[in-house]
């Protein structure tokens, strides 16, 4: 992609800017805080914003059918702006692009609030996505470089902000319900804290012009450079005097190849399907099918975010121990019996630990995805982060649409036996993740 230039290209911006050349450990504790303010922002006014569906659909009177096409235009503008952060990032850096579209998004799902009529709501929505997918893409290209300025896997850390912000989200809507206020008032405390973090941030990762910083080699884990020779079977270049002339130039094989990203893209899109059922219905299902009161039907989005906090604050150790591979396979056998506890609950608080469940299993495949994308995008341009965060909306305008349309016709009890299927998939695709294992470290 023209504009391009190492980690000067996508990555250029805040992380270079906190960590710079020199990467002393406090730029880089720095760096590291102020991605994770991000992470965790967008969770809190997705959350926020999906645990107030059911108020907003009654505030103005939303056929299910209608709140289907609402749900599902969120994904596919998010898809637009997933490709705009691709191309915009490179030449911007993607520091830029979070900086700005950060606090946009908190902004805009306070508007979603104020939309007095479904006709106003639908262009708020669409900005509401694509705002969402700019941020999404720009701030785990830039979880990326941390990850890889530290040289250990961090990204499950950083999900797991963005699972801790859902939770607040969620609460947020609890804490609405219960003492009454509007659903504008209920946003605006979201809004209002998302704007004033992300300002805080942004203020600290400093104004200053971004500095390139040099993509070092990191000890212990698998270079861009040989994940793309492992994938397509390269040997090791060697020239006369037996040097490695890998990073020679770039060469048409070293661009982020469509092939392992693809099958580490449909499990993503399998727990997306997961991700957009929970996100978008279980605040509905339990309230609706299972007969929970208003501030009880948020919990099962808290549950599915707090449990899937908790597993990708332990993801990381285990992925050290047992490799990638194994956590999600085994994520896929958890998650899958998640949701089909959800399917056959008799009742709401049976389905609220289902909905843990499913995300305690399936929390570590999404955070594992972005670092095989980092692990084969040897120049560090985000286009392999943007290609797998297309994925994740592919589950969420498949998900959105599937659920909505098997519960038109069936019920929304049944909608969620689709998922709970889908998810035994991730088991199968699980070796795809190899690529993003540690080698042994060299270094004593």
């Amino acid at each position: 992609m023209s504009g391009s230039g190492g980690a000067s290209g996508a990555s250029g911006g805040m992380v270079d800017g906190v960590i710079g050349a020199g990467g002393d450990e406090a730029r880089d504790r720095r760096a590291r805080l102020v991605v994770t303010a991000f992470y965790l922002v967008q969770g809190m006014c997705f959350a926020g914003l999906l645990a107030q569906v059911p108020t907003l659909q009654h505030d103005l009177g939303i056929s299910d059918g209608t709140l289907t096409l609402i749900l599902l235009l969120v994904p596919i503008v998010a898809g637009v702006g997933s490709v705009l952060a691709g191309a915009l990032a490179p030449r911007v850096g993607s520091a830029r692009l979070l900086h700005v579209c950060g606090p946009l998004v908190a902004v805009a799902v306070l508007g979603a609030g104020l939309a007095p009529t479904v006709t106003i709501l639908y262009p708020v929505v669409a900005g509401v996505g694509l705002l969402l997918g700019l941020v999404d893409a720009s701030m785990n290209m830039q979880g990326v470089e941390v990850e890889q300025r530290y040289g250990r896997s961090l990204l499950n850390s950083f999900h797991g902000a963005w699972s801790v912000g859902g939770i607040l989200g969620s609460l947020a809507a609890v804490l609405a319900h219960s003492l009454g206020w509007s659903l504008a008032a209920g946003l605006g405390l979201v809004a209002a804290v998302g704007v004033a973090v992300d300002l805080v941030a942004t203020a600290a990762a400093g104004g200053g012009a971004p500095r390139p910083a040099v993509r070092e080699a990191v000890p212990g884990l698998v270079s861009s450079e040989a994940a793309l020779r492992a994938v397509h079977g390269v040997p090791e270049p060697v020239g006369p005097g037996g040097r490695d002339r890998a990073a020679a130039a770039p060469s048409r094989a070293a661009r982020p190849p469509w092939g392992p990203l693809i099958l580490v893209g449909l499990a993503v899109t399998i727990v997306y399907v997961a991700d957009s059922a929970t996100s978008n219905w279980s605040t509905k299902y339990i309230q609706d099918a299972l007969g929970a009161a208003a501030n009880v039907a948020p919990l099962g989005l808290a549950a599915y975010l707090g449990c899937q906090l908790v597993g990708r604050l332990l993801a990381d150790r285990q992925v050290n121990r047992f490799g990638p591979v194994a956590p999600v396979a085994v994520g896929g056998v958890v998650g899958a019996a998640g949701l089909a506890a959800v399917t056959l609950a008799p009742g709401p608080w049976v389905a609220v630990v289902g909905f843990g469940l499913t995300g305690l299993g399936l929390s570590v495949v999404v955070p594992l995805s972005f670092s095989v994308a980092g692990k084969l995008d040897p120049e560090g341009t985000g286009v392999a982060v943007a290609r797998v965060n297309l994925f994740n909306y592919v589950g969420f305008v498949v998900g959105a649409g599937l659920i909505g349309a098997v519960a038109e016709v069936l019920s929304l009890r049944l909608a969620f036996a689709v998922p709970a299927m889908l998810a035994l998939g991730v088991i199968v695709l699980a070796p795809a993740f190899k690529v993003a294992a540690r080698e042994p470290s060299t270094v004593g």
